[in-house]
């Protein structure tokens, strides 16, 4: 491209930055779409995917013309430097979406054997057992905590309790309870 070429091209621009100049777009689309569109498909790029990544480069153009400063680089040069940089995005994305197969979290869970149910549902009877020996207080605050979920301050809001005192009837809780489990498995 030779200096008055550019010097045309700027011109153009700038006409489609302050007036929105649709005759200026459409020459600069010409020109400029398949061009893009060549670098792309030599870059190993989809043909849809380069014309819809042409569409994106032509649209900001339209948008943000008044961007364009002629005096750090041609027209030519900016809008490669767009399709460049968006092409960039779309492979960021397009490795970012590749799921790991041999990934343990996108694994089916497997079922749990009739032994592994029996031994859950006899541990959840202990514990139930062990919960129902705490003090009432004790009880009602592991209650609020793991079956509510509520924060320790939560509990002594609604109890009226201090927050100290919430704090240590749970922690007294867990002593007993790990108290009488160890003693239940031993």
């Amino acid at each position: 491209m030779n200096a008055e070429e550019k010097q045309r091209f700027a011109a153009l621009a700038r006409a489609v930055a302050e007036r929105r100049d649709q005759e200026a777009f459409a020459v600069l689309f010409d020109y400029f779409a398949p061009r893009l569109k060549s670098w792309l498909l030599r870059q190993r790029m989809a043909s849809s995917e380069a014309e819809e990544l042409v569409q994106d480069v032509m649209i900001v153009l339209w948008h943000k013309a008044g961007l364009y400063d002629a005096t750090r680089s041609s027209l030519s040069t900016w809008l490669f430097r767009i399709a460049r940089n968006r092409r960039i995005d779309l492979q960021r994305r397009a490795r970012a979406r590749v799921l790991d197969r041999a990934d343990p979290a996108l694994q089916p869970v497997a079922e749990s054997g009739a032994d592994e149910i029996l031994a859950n549902d006899d541990r959840d009877a202990h514990v139930r057992a062990a919960v129902s020996q705490l003090p009432q207080e004790q009880r009602e605050m592991l209650r609020a905590a793991f079956f509510l979920g509520q924060s320790h301050s939560q509990i002594a809001e609604a109890t009226g309790l201090p927050l100290g005192t919430v704090k240590s009837r749970i922690r007294l809780a867990f002593g007993k309870l790990r108290k009488v489990l160890e003693a239940e498995s031993a």
